[in-house]
C-alpha cells in the first residue's frame, strides 16, 4: 500500500498496490503491519456498508465523542464520492481545516481517519456503496455531528443537495454542538 498524508496531520489517502496479470489483479487493503510503521494503530472492531440511491445524496458531518471516539477507513466500492473530513483535535494545528477528495469504485483509494474528525460525503452518481472499517463500535449516546454546510467550514459540496436525513439537516453549527 502506498501511504500518502493528506494536509490534516494523520489523515492518509491509500493507493493499492496491484500485482497485475492477465485475470487482473491483487493487493492487500488493509494490513496492521504496514498501517502500524506508518503510526496508525487501527483495530477494526466493526464494518458497515451505506449505499446511496441517487446522486447528490448527503450523509454527514458525523463524529463519535468520548471515551468512544472512532478512526476510520473508508472507500466507495461502486460509483463515486466527495469525501470529505474535518480536523477536531482541539490541540491539532489544523483544528478546523477539512480536506474533501473523490474517492471510486474505480480507483481503489482509501481514505484513513484519525479519531477526533467529522466525516461526510456525497454520493456523486447513482447506486453508489461506501464501506466503512472501524476502529470503535458505534455508541447511538456518543453519535455527534455537525452541520454538512456550517460557513466555519466553507465545504464546497459538488452537487446541490439532493437527500438528506432529518437527522444531519437539524445537527448544530459547530459553535453550538454538545461535547
Amino acid at each position: 500500500m502506498i501511504f500518502n498524508e493528506t494536509k490534516l496531520k494523520g489523515a492518509y489517502v491509500i493507493e493499492l498496490e496491484k500485482a497485475e496479470d492477465e485475470r487482473g489483479f491483487f493487493a492487500y487493503s488493509y494490513c496492521q503491519k504496514e498501517f502500524q510503521e506508518h503510526g496508525i494503530d487501527l483495530n477494526i472492531v466493526q464494518c458497515n456498508v451505506s449505499f446511496n440511491k441517487a446522486r447528490g445524496t448527503l450523509r454527514g458531518m458525523h463524529y463519535q465523542s468520548s471515551p468512544f471516539v472512532q478512526a476510520k477507513l473508508v472507500s466507495c466500492v461502486k460509483g463515486r464520492i466527495h469525501d470529505v473530513i474535518i480536523d477536531l483535535r482541539e490541540n491539532s494545528d489544523t483544528y478546523r481545516a477539512s480536506y474533501a477528495m473523490e474517492l471510486s469504485g474505480e480507483d481503489y483509494r482509501m481514505l484513513y481517519i484519525p479519531k477526533g474528525f467529522a466525516h461526510g460525503y456525497q454520493a456523486l452518481a447513482d447506486n453508489s456503496v461506501v464501506f466503512y472499517q472501524m476502529s470503535e463500535f458505534y455508541h447511538p449516546e456518543c453519535a455527534r455531528g455537525v452541520r454538512w454546510d456550517d460557513p466555519l467550514f466553507s465545504i464546497k459540496w459538488p452537487l446541490d443537495v439532493k437527500v438528506i436525513s432529518e437527522k444531519d439537516k437539524k445537527q448544530c453549527l459547530f459553535a453550538d454542538r454538545i461535547l
